[in-house]
């Protein structure tokens, strides 16, 4: 049995992203706010059973990554990325504006994260979430506790947390076991 310490990242910044005009994947490269900093180096000492973990796992994403190092900072232990821990996509890396992707969120969050029978839809469902994060994870059941620094919508959906918004840098221990 292992334990996933599900750390959501912390506060990226977005006006980065506007302000260099990144599309499609680039838009995943944006760093961490002055807050964000803060909020990542707060994370252990806000969450001290994480300092038992042996292992840190970040999504590719740099805010993830960025989140990961300031933790492992203070940890120093193996760190790895596992790209299956990669942010739930919306659009395929169609759509440009942030007002597109919160409709199509809505939408997700409208249909359970199902798409309809007869409507094909360009963002990801919430069950290939699932499955490619537990996949990505049961690499790692070796192991009795990892840090996995993550998305809201990795957390949100492995969670079955429904409409529950995940705070920016905080920690949902997820429990996985051997089939």
């Amino acid at each position: 049995m292992t334990t996933f310490y599900l750390v959501r990242h912390a506060e990226p910044d977005w006006a980065f992203k506007n302000a260099r005009n990144l599309r499609g994947a680039m838009r995943d490269y944006v760093p961490l706010t002055a807050n964000g900093l803060q909020q990542a180096e707060q994370i252990v000492d806000a969450h001290p059973f994480i300092r038992e973990s042996e292992l840190v796992l970040s999504s590719p994403f740099t805010r993830s990554l960025h989140t990961a190092a300031i933790i492992n900072r203070q940890l120093v232990l193996p760190i790895l990325v596992e790209y299956d821990l990669h942010e739930w996509i919306p659009d395929n890396f169609e759509l440009n504006t942030h007002a597109e992707i919160t409709a199509l969120t809505k939408e997700f969050f409208a249909h359970e994260g199902r798409h309809p029978e007869g409507e094909p839809k360009i963002w990801e469902t919430k069950q290939s979430v699932v499955d490619r994060t537990r996949a990505a994870l049961a690499k790692y059941l070796d192991y009795s506790k990892v840090i996995v620094v993550c998305h809201g919508m990795v957390i949100t959906s492995l969670l079955d947390y429904g409409y529950e918004e995940v705070e920016l840098g905080s920690v949902h221990p997820y429990v996985m076991e051997r089939a």
